[in-house]
């Protein structure tokens, strides 16, 4: 049976989501657009994007001045394996009570009600 992904941590979330912006970059690259958001040092930065490499997370490419780094998976397959992990975690692997959840506590504007049911139309049609 295959080992089950490692979840990126909240740092190596901030930095694939540089990376997926981008498409590639370096890690000055990456450095330079975290730094706009907040201090780290750049040796962080470096030795984090070694760790999503050894995760599997990017692979890198030598660039005409420095190492390139790549997702090796889209964003969107990310988010979703976080989520499962999350749901299975959390609420025993049902997303009814996440649901109920989100539904009951939080603050949902009218016009997201109304994305969600035609979404939940859509997905009884199929």
């Amino acid at each position: 049976m295959k080992a089950p992904e490692a979840i990126p941590t909240d740092l190596e979330l901030e930095i694939l989501k540089v990376i997926w912006k981008r498409g590639q970059a370096t890690v000055r690259e990456v450095f330079g657009d975290l730094l706009q958001q907040r201090k780290i040092a750049y040796t962080t930065v470096l030795t984090m994007m070694g760790v999503l490499e050894r995760k599997g997370h990017v692979t890198k490419e030598p660039g005409e001045r420095a190492y390139v780094y790549s997702p090796t998976k889209p964003q969107n397959q990310v988010v979703e394996n976080m989520v499962e992990e999350f749901v299975k975690r959390v609420f025993n692997g049902s997303a009814k009570p996440l649901l109920v959840h989100l539904m009951e506590d939080r603050n949902i504007r009218p016009e997201e009600l109304d994305e969600i049911e035609r979404m939940l139309q859509a997905r009884k049609m199929r």
